[in-house]
């Protein structure tokens, strides 16, 4: 999924509309954002560039009703590890998670293809506040999650951690991407 981001920023509309046809781009937009695409998947999934995806490890904090929640993040923050993502993983333990700093301000989309693990992702804006969730995601589907507004990051955890720990909208997401870590 964070390639249809990425193919979305750089053609200004959203890709998986343009190949369904609900919009019209130009076909050389078009053909140049299946060729940054495919250049995305194509790489991760060789198994020296897997080899050599490096992820920081940093904590997240998620401000809920019943309290601080902190997550041991991998940060994808380049196109390289957003494509990567959590796909392949046999699993995620429960305080570690995933944050995909999409750097700026959009409407993003996500997908669980090639993703073992049921998944909560958790859209979150500029400021820190939790946009929207999505929980319990289906593994291996490529149907479309999308953030239902504009979003700086998302957060993936385990399938069941938002209604462990009670996530709602409005809540907050702490890290220095948002400018309010702790």
């Amino acid at each position: 999924m964070p390639c249809f981001a990425a193919c979305r920023r750089l053609v200004g509309t959203d890709m998986i509309a343009a190949m369904t046809g609900r919009h019209s781009i130009t076909f050389l937009n078009f053909a140049a954002a299946l060729a940054f695409c495919g250049m995305l998947i194509a790489v991760p999934m060789s198994g020296a560039a897997v080899a050599d995806l490096t992820w920081r490890v940093q904590p997240v904090t998620v401000t809920t009703a019943s309290g601080d929640h902190v997550f041991q993040s991998e940060i994808a923050d380049t196109g390289l590890l957003r494509a990567r993502g959590l796909m392949e993983r046999p699993s995620l333990e429960s305080d570690r998670a995933m944050l995909f700093d999409f750097e700026k301000t959009a409407p993003v989309s996500m997908w669980m293809k090639n993703t073992y693990i049921s998944l909560d992702m958790i859209f979150i804006r500029a400021d820190g506040v939790v946009h929207w969730i999505e929980r319990d995601t289906v593994p291996y589907s490529k149907a479309i999650i999308s953030s239902g507004g504009p979003v700086r990051a998302v957060l993936e955890v385990a399938a069941g951690t938002v209604a462990r720990i009670g996530v709602k909208p409005g809540d907050v997401v702490h890290h220095a991407i948002f400018g309010n870590d702790r």
